[in-house]
């Protein structure tokens, strides 16, 4: 019985696969006689679109469109500064590195060598991480 059943799954996915094989491109995706630059210029508001196009883009942009403050002129050369490169600027402010905490670690005292030579126990200390990392330029690097 469980044969027949794949045998059927078969035959139904072969002449699927053989129907979708033979349904021809044009008749599947018609297309007009527009181009893509025909398309373009009537959504932009290029040549013949008759202007309605070209006049909601123009008032979707005047919408986000203000005039300056004083306040935005005055506060204008402060926020290009913070922009500004430079030497020390391009390694400590955008590059900024991240944290790395210390690992201490207490040895006990043991034998070593092939000369069984006493160790005492000390103390070492080493990085969590085996290289330094950078964070990348406006990542956030503080605790959050």
């Amino acid at each position: 019985m469980r044969r027949i059943w794949t045998e059927v799954a078969a035959i139904l996915l072969a002449v699927m696969v053989l129907g979708g094989c033979a349904t021809s491109k044009d008749q599947l995706l018609p297309h007009g006689d527009n181009t893509m630059l025909d398309v373009w210029q009537h959504e932009t508001g290029g040549r013949g679109a008759g202007g309605q196009a070209a006049r909601q883009l123009l008032d979707a942009r005047q919408s986000l469109r203000r005039p300056l403050t004083e306040a935005d002129v005055q506060a204008t050369p402060t926020t290009n500064a913070a922009y500004m490169r430079t030497a020390s600027t391009e390694i400590y402010r955008q590059f900024q590195r991240l944290p790395n905490p210390d690992l201490v670690m207490y040895v006990f005292p043991h034998l070593a060598g092939t000369d069984p030579v006493p160790v005492p126990g000390y103390s070492t200390v080493f990085p969590l991480y085996q290289r330094v990392q950078y964070a990348m330029p406006g990542e956030r690097v503080e605790d959050y």
